[in-house]
């Protein structure tokens, strides 16, 4: 559900009626006419405007009480009062799983302490290890989970190796490295993410039976996650597929947060087992040529910028939703709304219809291949 952000009128503002009033109940006081060039009128008209900045300011102050229009501390406070419990998700650190080698096989295990620390190559990032963790005897290596020491999404999409740079060398030490790509870290939740979250939580007022309830469950991990999807697969079973904002499946990091919050004991009926699985990918390509007007004023390397940002968007349009069908009506419609662009032939991708988990079927998401776009000319209209 989206917020309204079109604030209501409790109090007229329109300076024309406001002026128009001041005249009269002036000229019902003192008995004089108000003439457009008199210095009553010019005092009228400076009282007029100062009237409706202060009538501005009341109808803010009005629609700050309502939770739909309501913004920042404002908003804080009518969710600490209407829903008590539900406070405004902070920022959150990205997390990752670290290898960590020795140089030789030692006669004992060899501890690494919680807290080793391991920054990101050629950056001001650290990660630090969330447990201690032991290299066993007849080991060299040893993995462990890591937590960005910075909140937000600065700590996400780190590949595999690219968190190397020691800080905290331990005896024996010979190489570390992350194993998994960094994700699940999120910034403040903005006004429209908290908003979502307090009316999204009625589906919370019961265990987790219901599939509201468990979307609400599974979202509250991460206020990075997009859509969420459930079904039963097979009576008694759940399975709770999620997507991230940026149209990427979530990390196993990310599905281990989901699948805590969904198997908490104060969530979970007993009778459910809770899996959090990985959507079905469908790949598709995208073939088309765009053909510019000979009279657009634009130049070709502006159009041709537009429409590589045309098509940047529709790849994530087409993979921010769960079982969203290819649709390249969209990618055509899209790339009209380029300035200089006359015409579009798409010969990839075709529509194809995708499961959105009805049906208790895998959800299917759509994600792009090549890319492919020719600059055809230009034709006259």
């Amino acid at each position: 559900m989206s917020r309204d952000n079109i604030d209501h009128q409790f109090v007229d503002t329109d300076p024309e009626i406001i002026e128009a009033s001041l005249i009269l109940l002036y000229q019902e006081m003192t008995g004089m006419s108000v003439n457009p060039a008199s210095p009553e009128r010019l005092f009228i008209a400076w009282l007029t405007d100062a009237c409706v900045q202060i009538l501005a300011l009341v109808n803010h102050a009005a629609n700050q009480n309502l939770l739909s229009r309501a913004v920042d501390e404002n908003l804080d406070a009518l969710g600490e009062m209407l829903y008590p419990g539900i406070t405004r998700p902070q920022a959150q650190p990205a997390v990752t799983t670290m290898e960590f080698t020795i140089s030789d096989v030692q006669a004992s295990s060899l501890l690494i302490p919680k807290g080793t620390r391991v920054a990101v190559e050629n950056s001001a990032l650290v990660f630090e290890t969330t447990e201690d963790v032991y290299v066993t005897i007849g080991n060299l290596s040893v993995d462990a989970p890591a937590v960005c020491q910075t909140a937000g999404i600065v700590g996400n999409g780190y590949t595999a190796g690219q968190i190397a740079e020691a800080v905290d060398v331990f005896p024996y030490f010979l190489s570390c490295r992350n194993i998994t790509m960094s994700d699940g870290g999120a910034d403040i939740a903005t006004d429209d993410e908290y908003y979502d979250l307090m009316v999204s939580s009625r589906d919370a007022f019961t265990t987790a039976g219901a599939i509201g309830s468990y979307k609400y469950w599974a979202a509250s991990a991460s206020i990075e996650i997009a859509d969420v999807v459930v079904n039963s697969p097979a009576p008694g079973e759940v399975g709770i597929y999620v997507l991230m904002d940026d149209g990427t499946m979530a990390s196993a990091e990310v599905k281990d947060l989901v699948a805590a919050a969904c198997n908490a004991d104060s969530v979970r009926p007993l009778t459910d087992l809770v899996t959090v699985r990985d959507p079905d990918v469908v790949p598709y390509d995208i073939t088309m040529t765009y053909y510019i007007d000979s009279a657009a004023s634009q130049s070709g390397v502006e159009i041709a910028s537009g429409v590589d940002a045309a098509v940047a968007a529709y790849q994530v349009w087409q993979a921010t939703k769960l079982g969203r069908d290819i649709n390249p009506s969209k990618l055509v419609s899209m790339l009209m709304g380029v300035p200089g662009v006359k015409r579009v032939v798409v010969s990839d991708p075709g529509y194809a219809v995708l499961s959105d988990g009805t049906g208790n079927a895998t959800p299917e998401l759509a994600q792009a291949g090549t890319v492919t776009v020719t600059n055809g000319g230009y034709e006259n209209e």
